[in-house]
């Protein structure tokens, strides 16, 4: 090619087959379309017709009726009843002028109908408008499946967006949580070593001391340990002191020695008052004696309490840790009850909590399951519950309240902080808005709140006043 010159390119107007027995027809029509610059494929008979156009796909089919061995009607049936080749137009072109045979062929599948002898001019004009219709049904249908990878990938990102802020929340709990499992770890260390150094400081001897107590003393001891036994766990310490107090003084009352060491030895016992029988054992030569061996074999038991109430408390965080980090990939809504979610999240914030915040729970004595995405609605509630504990400086009362609404569950979460300026109020649940300092907040969690709450089709409404501020969901049972 020499400069200055300019290439055109062929500007592709469509792929045509023709089918017509006809040999001076196959060439006119071919000639017609060419010259208007069609690609075109001319075919003799139906056979060759429905193995050349499944082989490749035309964007057009100029089908005639009469033709020999199988004629046009069965060539489009058998054109429709294919997946690969159903979509490709077909318009009719024969010498058959009847109303029922016209009607026949559109039954067939026929999108348009053409009398010969055919004028040009019309010819022309259906085949272009057909394939505009069928280009444009074409482009239409890879948008739709465009728009399905992106609405797919949409739901992915969100999905994904979700689990991010999630294990940012968790991120935020670890040192919480991490507390919350060493105590119990811690208690069970201690209570641990108290019964390996029970045993093996008595162990062996045990039956031997034992045998030198006389069968009253054997029964003061079984009485001591039941006794101990019996009582509660739950003395506050403020408790302990007043009764470590008056012991004292009723024991010095009573003569008995050392009446500030037994009264605590007493306490620990959990036994925090005297009693004439026990008064009669401490005034015995062996009654001290006694009393600390009470005291080593009820430790024993109370030392195993701790651990099962240790492991019990763990297992709770751990569970509850679990729970929240888990996400359902299958993305099928489940039943799930609304206020275990709600608890799995008040575990995980208990080392927050404790610190000085009042949980008020108003849970109705029954409540129903929802179908619902648990997991997400778990990130609903860390973030409302996050948001409520801020706002009190984790110093003041967390009001939970669950009920029934008509055919809703109402899930309200109150704190008593400051309150939401209404000019904030308006723009809270808009992405990427946030009160703050940069780098402390993405802004995404109550517009994440939002988009959960939405596709639970229920709502969220948020009502604020200085000293209480109150988030209401409300989430239809029957969705």
């Amino acid at each position: 090619m020499t400069s200055g010159t300019t290439k055109t390119e062929n500007i592709d107007k469509g792929n045509i087959v023709v089918v017509d027995d006809t040999p001076d027809n196959l060439r006119l029509l071919g000639n017609i379309l060419r010259k208007e610059g069609y690609k075109v494929r001319l075919i003799p008979n139906g056979e060759l017709a429905l193995s050349g156009i499944e082989l490749l796909l035309p964007d057009l089919i100029l089908l005639d009726i009469m033709m020999p061995d199988m004629n046009g009607y069965e060539v489009c049936q058998r054109l429709k009843a294919n997946q690969r080749t159903q979509d490709v137009p077909v318009i009719f072109i024969s010498a058959i002028d009847e109303v029922a045979d016209k009607v026949k062929a559109f039954e067939a599948g026929g999108v348009d109908y053409i009398t010969k002898p055919f004028q040009v001019q019309e010819v022309l004009a259906r085949v272009e408008t057909h394939l505009k219709i069928h280009f444009l049904q074409k482009n239409l249908l890879e948008k739709n499946q465009e728009l399905e990878i992106t609405l797919q990938q949409l739901k992915t990102t969100q999905n994904q967006l979700v689990q991010s802020e999630k294990m940012a929340a968790l991120g935020q709990l670890v040192a919480g949580i991490a507390h919350e499992i060493n105590t119990p770890l811690g208690a069970i260390r201690s209570s641990i070593e108290n019964i390996i150094a029970f045993f093996n400081d008595n162990l062996g001897h045990l039956p031997e001391i034992l045998q030198t107590l006389s069968l009253e003393q054997q029964q003061d001891l079984f009485d001591l340990c039941h006794q101990s036994l019996q009582q509660r766990d739950c003395y506050s310490n403020k408790e302990k002191r007043q009764a470590r107090r008056a012991l004292t003084r009723q024991l010095e009352a009573d003569n008995i020695a050392n009446a500030d060491t037994i009264a605590d030895t007493l306490v620990d016992l959990g036994i925090l008052e005297t009693s004439p029988s026990i008064v009669s054992l401490l005034k015995t030569e062996d009654g001290n004696k006694i009393l600390d061996l009470a005291y080593q074999i009820t430790s024993v038991k109370k030392s195993s309490n701790t651990i099962k109430t240790a492991t019990d408390r763990a297992a709770k965080v751990v569970f509850a840790l679990k729970t929240y980090a888990r996400y359902d990939h299958r993305g099928n809504a489940i039943e799930a009850n609304i206020i275990e979610g709600i608890e799995t999240v008040l575990t995980l914030y208990q080392n927050n909590i404790k610190q000085g915040v009042e949980v008020i729970r108003n849970y109705p004595d029954s409540f129903p399951s929802i179908l619902c995405y648990p997991d997400e609605l778990n990130q609903v509630w860390t973030n409302l519950i996050h948001n409520a504990l801020q706002a009190m400086n984790y110093q003041g009362t967390l009001t939970i309240t669950v009920g029934q609404e008509s055919e809703n569950l109402v899930i309200k979460i109150t704190d008593n902080g400051a309150g939401i300026p209404p000019e904030i109020q308006s723009k809270m649940f808009q992405p990427f808005f946030t009160t703050k300092p940069a780098g402390q907040g993405s802004g995404l969690g109550l517009d994440i709140v939002q988009k959960i709450i939405d596709k639970h089709q229920g709502e969220i409404r948020v009502n604020s006043v200085p000293g209480e501020t109150t988030f209401t969901v409300c989430l239809p049972i029957n969705s």
